[in-house]
């Protein structure tokens, strides 16, 4: 053949016409018509095209682990020097069939000798091509593999949250069925409505228990049951009362986290003062964040009280829930003292809803 089969192939893809065009200047600045340059290009081109799926077929059929990368190049040598000498006669035929190569040059192996000074471009180009099929492999594992590790991730932050939500209900259950267990004697009628109202708590819990998040108005739901169960209880010595702004009703919060705070405002605080007191619940919107507090007017904190020694099941476990739900530390969760007397809890979330929630927020 008269021209040169060894023009290097663009690395910038086979569908860009201008680096095809730079690759045929050699030949233009030869002498040679445009036309014929640029066909003597996109041969090239073209014949590299074809040739890379039997590279790609014969890496498949190698039975050795991509894990064990030295004897799979080794097996890739005989191939490679067969795809090499092969690509020759590819070249030819194809150059041949555009009418800028000769047919009759195709027969025996004096074409293979001709062109023996391009096999060596012609096996790099082979490993190239390899290469870059490697590489593609390998991003193609690791993204596998950081989609199952973040999964097992979610996974095991949904099993937590979950075994942190079995402490909790029954915390809550068991300190119900106390309070109602001490009027059953006394006052059975009362007991009756604190069991009612307890069904309805259950029942609520139940409705639940598979999601983690929960608008706020229907976690304020939920706590209406306990509360009625707890007015019972302390009659006029306990008031309630909640502060909620329109624009985060719909805000999603944890599931089942305004309970706890409330029940601890109530047992450690009100309980213990014999005029009752007064828990406030109140939520508001500071640009993207949704701050939620629970505060009492009861006997406060004891001396030397910190959260991480001395909070209890319904605190630590409201914590680490919160922590988990939002793992970024995009959360605050503090318990202080009152200047005023009594405990405040606050807690600092980002604000965000579903979308249903989010029209419904819009709409109020």
């Amino acid at each position: 053949m008269d021209e040169d089969p060894s023009r290097p192939s663009c690395p910038c893809g086979s569908g860009m016409d201008d680096c095809r065009l730079v690759f045929a200047l050699p030949d233009l600045s030869a002498g040679t018509g445009r036309r014929h340059a640029l066909l003597l290009s996109l041969t090239l081109w073209w014949s590299w095209g074809m040739v890379t799926p039997l590279i790609l077929w014969a890496d498949r059929q190698i039975p050795v682990s991509s894990k064990q990368l030295g004897r799979r190049v080794l097996a890739h040598f005989i191939p490679s020097l067969l795809v090499a000498s092969g690509y020759v006669y590819l070249l030819g035929a194809v150059r041949a069939a555009f009418g800028i190569g000769e047919w009759n040059g195709l027969a025996g192996i004096r074409l293979l000798a001709d062109a023996r000074s391009v096999l060596l471009w012609n096996w790099l180009v082979y490993w190239l091509i390899l290469g870059a099929w490697q590489a593609y492999r390998y991003y193609v594992h690791y993204m596998a593999a950081e989609l199952r590790l973040e999964r097992l991730e979610k996974n095991f932050s949904e099993a937590r949250l979950n075994a942190l939500r079995m402490q909790l209900d029954p915390h809550f259950l068991f300190n119900a069925l106390n309070t109602i267990s001490s009027h059953v004697e006394r006052d059975p009628k009362l007991a009756r409505r604190m069991i009612e109202h307890l069904g309805g708590l259950l029942r609520l819990s139940l409705e639940s228990k598979d999601r983690q998040e929960v608008p706020l108005a229907e976690e304020m739901a939920f706590l209406e049951p306990y509360l009625a169960i707890q007015k019972i209880r302390f009659g006029d010595k306990l008031r309630i009362e909640t502060q909620i702004a329109p624009e985060v009703k719909y805000a999603s919060v944890p599931c089942l986290f305004v309970q706890p705070l409330v029940e601890n405002a109530i047992r450690h605080g009100i309980s213990r003062r014999a005029s009752g007191g007064t828990v406030i619940v109140s939520a508001n919107r500071h640009g993207n964040r949704l701050d939620i507090r629970v505060l009492d007017d009861g006997v406060g904190l004891p001396a030397g009280w910190t959260l991480e020694n001395s909070g209890g099941v319904g605190l630590s476990v409201t914590q680490q829930r919160v922590a988990g739900l939002y793992p970024d530390g995009e959360t605050c969760f503090a318990v202080k003292r009152r200047a005023s007397g009594g405990t405040e809890v606050q807690i600092s979330l980002p604000l965000r809803w579903t979308r249903k929630d989010a029209h419904a927020a819009l709409g109020a």
